[in-house]
């Protein structure tokens, strides 16, 4: 059982390291919460340590195998690289960085920058292409920002990223435009022109960095696989009952398998439906008997992967709901079973489709088509309970909705927060038909108890930590992850307890995934805009 063989090498591990060592430098002496990464040559395979309280790191012998390996490190104002044997000893003595702007992460940057909070929450909406890094290094005054850089910004998908830039539908983006448009333009332009270098090429602010793990966020392993193209963007990460991993490619029109135990990854690709339109996943999960299923966002079909027969199967949009804006990003079929219907939305118009699996009939909800005239929805998760009702997160306020499976009613309940728009974001129903989502604008997990109507809310401890999706575990705790800090926060909802694991590159959090079937539990996430997948063991 995978379980008993974590336990075994956590134990074996500590005994017989193959690679230990102390972190420390002359200005802190030992250091606590240095991430210690070792690759070995020709591998596809990172391991990453954390050293802890007296500075002390160590590598599980069945973690790394004998040979020479590059040793990296992530310390906020500190570097290191360096080739070693293992198995064997290495003290690591950590420089000053030589350019600490170059190793902020997005959470340390919006830290950074001056601003009131609503000038700061325009940078969230930078995030989901690329590193805030690009725009506080960039040299642009106002008038270049407001007439080229963010238009053209505006222009790409947001599956976009630097080495994949894809552009919306032109008919799409013309209707965007107007007064309104170029009033938002003018003040985040202008507000963009004094964080960045400038034409002086220097910032007027002080660089911040957040403290580094410490305590129990240092006992942890992250096991990180390389994807075979830097294009890859594994958006949505799930692991099946034989322990391999899948993943959304929300770029690119392929479904993919990685085999943790080797490091291999398949790629399965997928048709075109609407060719001339942006490619890309966003959402999988499975059903009951494993299938996986997908939303093919902008070319606007359900997808479903029969693992067994290794074969895809695709449901297209009514012509008059299949729009030039028609983006079906989250399909769910979790309770697909109890009435042989899968749910999804409609990013296009803020809509919910119901697929009916016998017949191939489409349904569809909109839950605000009577909101006043500018008022701005986005149904972004559809997530079912166990009667297969849908429950749906409006992003761009602080509603959860409800569709009754039977009737069709629909019904809003309110979030409890004093933030208007308090984006709900990605959510999961557990056992007990309670609802787990992130508030990404509001720093907060929050949990609906569908049957009595009833909300819970946390704060995570780090602001700007922006959560996007939440899952709860076996043992009652709760995981999210920041698309900000590159942090993964665990919350023990029985005490409020959380903690903080710093993850060991930027990683662009999205969709978190947990696997109970270890002891302890497993983390996954997708490294969207680094290319990779990453797997985290927490050793209690």
């Amino acid at each position: 059982m995978r379980s008993t063989l974590l336990l075994l090498w956590l134990f074996l591990g500590t005994a017989h390291a193959q690679l230990s060592g102390k972190v420390s430098s002359k200005e802190e002496g030992a250091m606590e919460g240095v991430l210690v990464s070792a690759k070995r040559a020709g591998s596809t395979i990172t391991v990453t340590v954390v050293s802890d309280a007296k500075g002390n790191y160590s590598f599980p012998a069945a973690k790394l195998a004998p040979g020479k390996y590059s040793l990296t490190v992530r310390a906020a104002g500190y570097e290191l690289a360096r080739e070693v044997s293992v198995p064997g000893t290495a003290n690591l003595e950590l420089q000053k960085a030589k350019d600490l702007a170059a190793q902020l992460s997005n959470g340390e940057w919006m830290a950074s920058v001056p601003g009131t909070d609503a000038q700061k929450g325009q940078l969230l909406n930078c995030v989901g292409c690329h590193t805030l890094e690009r725009v506080v290094r960039s040299p642009f005054d106002a008038e270049t920002f407001m007439k080229t850089v963010l238009p053209r910004m505006q222009s790409y998908v947001n599956q976009s990223i630097p080495q994949h830039p894809q552009l919306r539908k032109a008919e799409r983006l013309m209707e965007e435009r107007g007064d309104q448009r170029v009033q938002v333009y003018r003040a985040a332009a202008e507000y963009l022109s004094t964080i960045n270098l400038g034409p002086e090429k220097m910032w007027t602010y002080p660089l911040r960095t957040l403290p580094r793990p410490a305590g129990r966020a240092t006992r942890v392993i992250y096991t990180e696989y390389e994807l075979p193209r830097e294009t890859i963007s594994p958006h949505d990460v799930i692991v099946d009952a034989e322990g391999i991993a899948w993943y959304s490619s929300f770029g690119e029109q392929n479904l993919g398998r990685l085999d943790p135990h080797t490091g291999k990854v398949t790629e399965y690709p997928i048709k075109e439906n609407k060719p001339g339109f942006p490619t890309g996943l966003l959402g999988l999960r499975s059903d009951r008997d494993g299938n996986l299923w997908l939303g093919n966002m902008y070319q606007a079909t359900i997808v479903k992967f029969d693992r067994r027969a290794q074969k895809f199967s695709v449901w297209t949009l009514p012509k008059e709901q299949n729009i030039d804006a028609a983006q079906i990003n989250m399909v769910s079929p979790q309770f697909a079973h109890v009435d042989g219907k899968v749910w999804t939305q409609n990013n296009g118009f803020a809509g919910v489709h119901r697929l009916d699996l016998a017949t191939g009939r489409i349904e569809t909800w909109e839950p605000f088509k009577s909101a006043p005239k500018g008022e701005p929805h986005n149904i972004y998760d559809v997530v079912p309970d166990s009667q297969n009702n849908a429950w749906f997160t409006d992003f761009r306020h602080r509603h959860i909705g409800r569709i009754d499976a039977k009737t069709g009613e629909v019904k809003l309940f309110m979030i409890p927060t004093e933030a208007k728009v308090s984006a709900p974001r990605r959510g999961s129903m557990d056992a007990q038909d309670r609802l787990w989502f992130g508030l990404y604008r509001d720093d907060r997990i929050g949990v609906l108890d569908t049957k009595s109507g009833e909300f819970k809310l946390w704060q995570l401890p780090t602001r700007w930590a922006s959560p996007y999706d939440v899952v709860l575990d076996k043992n009652g705790e709760a995981w999210t992850g920041s698309m900000i800090t590159d942090r993964v926060t665990r919350l023990d909802t029985k005490n409020g307890r959380m903690t903080e694991y710093l993850l060991p590159r930027t990683t662009n959090i999205r969709r978190v995934f947990v696997d109970n079937s270890t002891t302890p539990v497993t983390f996954w996430v997708g490294s969207n805009h680094g290319a990779s997948i990453v797997k985290m063991e927490p050793m209690d």
